[in-house]
Formats: C-alpha cells, sequence, structure tokens
C-alpha cells in the first residue's frame, strides 16, 4: 500500500514547480545575512559579478546586479572572507538557489588586512606613493589647516604645541574621524582648503595637517579609503598625516608629503622654535658683521698696495707728453697740405659751372621758394588765429590766476603783519627796556659796554647811566666792592699717581 503510486496527487509542469519553489524560498528567506568565504569569482562584461560563497561543508552561488556593484568598494577574489546581505531566490535555468548581494563587506580582522594589501600593491602601481611626487614643508607658515574633529583632544594638542613653538593662524575643518561618512568628508576637507583662494576673504593655508586619535583598524579604516588617498595626493597644499599612534599604519600616511607618528609631532613638523630662530639670526648677525669689518679691511689693504704700486706721474705722462710734441711739430705741414688739395679740388669743381646752370639752379630754387611762401601764408594765417585763441583763453587764465594771486596776497600780508605783531609784542617783552621802565637803570663805561660789576670800575672812570627816559653822564668818585665772596662750583679733587680711588692705609 506504501509502495504504490499517489495517482490523485495534481500534475504540475516543470516551470510550475520551479515557480512554486521560487516563491517557497523567497517567502521564507526574504532577507538574509550569510558569512562565508569567496570561492570561484567572476566578473561578467554587462557589469554583473557571479561567485561561490562557501565554508568546510556547504557551498551556495551568488550574484551582484550592475546596479548595486558600484556600492562594493573592494575588489573581490577567490579566498577573501566576507559578511552578505541580500535576498534568496532561485534560479530556474539550472534549478540552484542563490543570494542577490544588496550589501558586502569583510569579515575580521584578516580580511580587512588583505583589502588593505590589495589597496595599497594597486595605488602603489599607480605611482601615488612615489617620492617623487612629495612636496617640501614650507619652512615657516602663516596659515595652518588641520582637518580633524573639533571636539578631541587631537585638537587641543595641535594648538598647544604651536603656541608653545610658533604661534601661527590656525584654520580648523570639523570633520567625522571614524563612521559612515567620515571617509567623504576627510577627502571633502583637503578639497575644498586646495579650492580656497589666494587672497580670498578667507585665508588659504600653506600646510594641512590631517589628524586623529590612535584606535583600532576599524576605527582607523576611513584613512584607507581610495577617496582620501586621492584626495591627498592630488592636494596642492603640502600635507602631514598624522593619524593614530606611531604603531598606526594607514594608508594616508605613504601619501603624505610628511607622516608624524603623532599630532603633536605634526604640529612640531609644522613651524620651528620661535627662541631658537631668534638665536640663530642673532649668531649670523654677529658673523655677518665680523664677515664685513674682514672685507672691508681686506679692501684697505688692498687700496694701500696698490698706492703704493702706481708708477710716478712723470713716467706715466712721459711717452703722451713726447707723442703730443711730435704731432705739433707735424700739424703746419699738414694744415698746408690740407688747404692744397681743397684748392684743387676746389678749382676743379669751380671749372664745371656755369652761368645757365647757376641761373637754372636759381629759378628752380625761386618757384619753389613761392611755393613755400604761399604754404607758409597759409599756415601762418591758420596759426595766427589759433594762437588769437589760445591767447584769449590764456588771458582769461592770467586773469584769474591774477585774482587769486591778489588774494593770495593780501591774505599772505595780513599774515606777516600779524606775525610782525607777535614778534613786536615779544620782544618789547623781553627787551632790557621794560626792566628799564620798572625803575632799573643800565650802566655803561666810554665804550659804551655795560658794567656788571663794581670791581671793574675804577675811581674816576665816566659812565653813562641810562634811564627809561633818558642817559646820564656821570664818573667814578668811590668804590665800594662787595667783600661776599662769590660761590664757586666744587673742584674735582685730583687722585693723586697711582691712586685707584681706594685710599691708602698706610
Amino acid at each position: 500500500m506504501m509502495n504504490e503510486p499517489r495517482l490523485n496527487l495534481p500534475e504540475l509542469t516543470v516551470s510550475e514547480l520551479s515557480a512554486a519553489l521560487k516563491r517557497t524560498i523567497e517567502d521564507a528567506y526574504g532577507y538574509v545575512r550569510v558569512r562565508g568565504e569567496l570561492g570561484k569569482v567572476s566578473y561578467h562584461g554587462n557589469g554583473h559579478v557571479y561567485f561561490d560563497l562557501k565554508d568546510e561543508r556547504a557551498s551556495i552561488a551568488g550574484v551582484i546586479w550592475r546596479s548595486a556593484a558600484p556600492r562594493i568598494k573592494l575588489k573581490l577574489e577567490a579566498g577573501l572572507e566576507v559578511v552578505i546581505t541580500g535576498r534568496l531566490t532561485t534560479y530556474p535555468g539550472r534549478s540552484q538557489y542563490q543570494i542577490v548581494v544588496e550589501t558586502l563587506e569583510p569579515a575580521g580582522l584578516g580580511a580587512l588586512m588583505a583589502l588593505l594589501e590589495e589597496r595599497k600593491r594597486r595605488l602603489t602601481a599607480e605611482g601615488l606613493f612615489d617620492e617623487a611626487r612629495k612636496q617640501l614643508l614650507p619652512y615657516l607658515p602663516a596659515v595652518i589647516g588641520v582637518i580633524t574633529s573639533p571636539s578631541g583632544a587631537v585638537i587641543r594638542d595641535i594648538l598647544h604645541r604651536l603656541a608653545d613653538r610658533f604661534p601661527r593662524h590656525v584654520l580648523v575643518w570639523p570633520v567625522k574621524v571614524q563612521g559612515e561618512g567620515s571617509a567623504a568628508e576627510v577627502a571633502a576637507a583637503i578639497t575644498g582648503f586646495n579650492a580656497l583662494p589666494q587672497r580670498g576673504a578667507l585665508p588659504r593655508p600653506d600646510l594641512l595637517i590631517v589628524a586623529r586619535g590612535g584606535g583600532s583598524l576599524e576605527d582607523l579604516w576611513s584613512f584607507n579609503e581610495e577617496i582620501v588617498v586621492r584626495a591627498a595626493a592630488a592636494s596642492l597644499i603640502p600635507l602631514i598625516s598624522a593619524v593614530g599612534h606611531e604603531t598606526d599604519v594607514t594608508l594616508i600616511d605613504f601619501v603624505a608629503d610628511r607622516r608624524a607618528p603623532t599630532p603633536t609631532a605634526a604640529a612640531e613638523m609644522a613651524v620651528p622654535v620661535r627662541a631658537e630662530l631668534i638665536v640663530d639670526v642673532e649668531s649670523l648677525e654677529r658673523r655677518a658683521l665680523a664677515g664685513w669689518l674682514r672685507s672691508q679691511e681686506a679692501r684697505r689693504n688692498g687700496v694701500r698696495s696698490a698706492a703704493r704700486a702706481l708708477p710716478d706721474a712723470d713716467e706715466v705722462l712721459a711717452v703722451p707728453r713726447q707723442r703730443l710734441d711730435h704731432a705739433a711739430a707735424r700739424l703746419g705741414r699738414a694744415l698746408r697740405a690740407n688747404a692744397h688739395i681743397h684748392h684743387v679740388s676746389f678749382s676743379r669743381i669751380g671749372g664745371r659751372l656755369s652761368a645757365h646752370l647757376l641761373r637754372t639752379q636759381v629759378e628752380r630754387r625761386r618757384e619753389r621758394y613761392a611755393a613755400l611762401a604761399l604754404r607758409l601764408r597759409a599756415g601762418v594765417g591758420a596759426n595766427v588765429a589759433a594762437h588769437r585763441m589760445r591767447i584769449s583763453r590764456e588771458a582769461e587764465r592770467v586773469g584769474a590766476l591774477a585774482e587769486r594771486a591778489a588774494r593770495a596776497m593780501d591774505n599772505l600780508l595780513d599774515a606777516r603783519w600779524a606775525r610782525c605783531e607777535r614778534d613786536a609784542q615779544l620782544l618789547a617783552a623781553l627787551s632790557y627796556r621794560g626792566v628799564l621802565a620798572r625803575g632799573f637803570a643800565l650802566v655803561r663805561d666810554r665804550a659804551g659796554r655795560p658794567l656788571r660789576t663794581a670791581a671793574s670800575v675804577m675811581i674816576g672812570t665816566p659812565m653813562d647811566i641810562e634811564f627809561s627816559d633818558g642817559h646820564v653822564g656821570a664818573r667814578a668818585e668811590v668804590v665800594h666792592a662787595s667783600t661776599t665772596p662769590r660761590a664757586e662750583p666744587p673742584r674735582r679733587r685730583r687722585r693723586r699717581d697711582g691712586d685707584p680711588g681706594q685710599g691708602n692705609l698706610f
């Protein structure tokens, strides 16, 4: 009974059975996430990718349609361990089931390292890591651009180190340094700094620092992305990579112009120490001054040596003086010979001249001069009219200037008159006649010199006494000199020879 065929089952075609299986599998396993190792990988010419996903006990086919292929950032090859997310379906033409891939990413650290090495080999083959492409860092950049997270300790370490060594203007482009979209933000920051104009409102940096603190390989993976590496390679601004700690290595380190082990070391590479520069400049200044003094002394010695080596003036002028005497002796004969030669030439030319030729030349010249006279009269008339107009304009200008000159002269005379009055008042204030007006008198000797002390007056000396209202003549009869000595400034005590100012104890 059990082995009898079930004749009451409905009869299905192969296509109907395949469609039913397809619906059952797609309904039961709409989306799955599978981890395995890639087997055979085939890139089709129309953009589709076919592969086998396997482990130690089973294998399943997979396909990546052309529309989803651009989202897969890594190159698929056999042996790569991956994690796939997609839809499970069947392929009726071969009676097999397969996974239609939506996302694909490497699984585990080993896969990331394999992907990193593969990407490094490919970019090296393109020449992005060649030393010939690297630029020299500016010695003292005016503006430094920093691409990092604004909330981490990295930016504080960089700013603190720059302030200690040589303060510079810093522009910070805030970016995400890990996670979804971080690689695109870092690449956009590098490109944005390079797109700034040279003399725009926001200054263009002379140096870029891409910085991030330490972390695992997954945390630093954004700086291994191809978009970041290519943006750093295309940067026209010198770039320092300061990603992770000294043991962390990313692909941006190979393409950057300089690699710093830490963000603090990047700040030290960016600027020199200001105190050391000052010391170096002072040392160079002293060396330059000493070299200049030595050079001047050498030139001075050279001039003295050259002056001693110069010959006597009579020796230098002896030969030219002798040549001048010989030339003066030959000058008379040469002048007579030259005059004879010119006389013969003039006689030969005069023989060819005739009255008819002269009349023809005269008539031709007369006609030419008549034509020139007509042109001259016309030109003079036009020139006179033009000059008359110019003279009238200049006359108006001279009149205006004369009026301005008159006003300026009046202003100048008023200013000079006020200045004279001020000077007269100042002279009256400083004149000795003001002192005489207050009741004092000025005593002079016969020669008109003022007598300032009684000791300079002798008995019988005639004197002239000037008051504010006139002069009175007088003669000295009694002279009483003051007995109070005049105060003299203290004299500086001379030191005895050999006395250093300490004194002698003996």
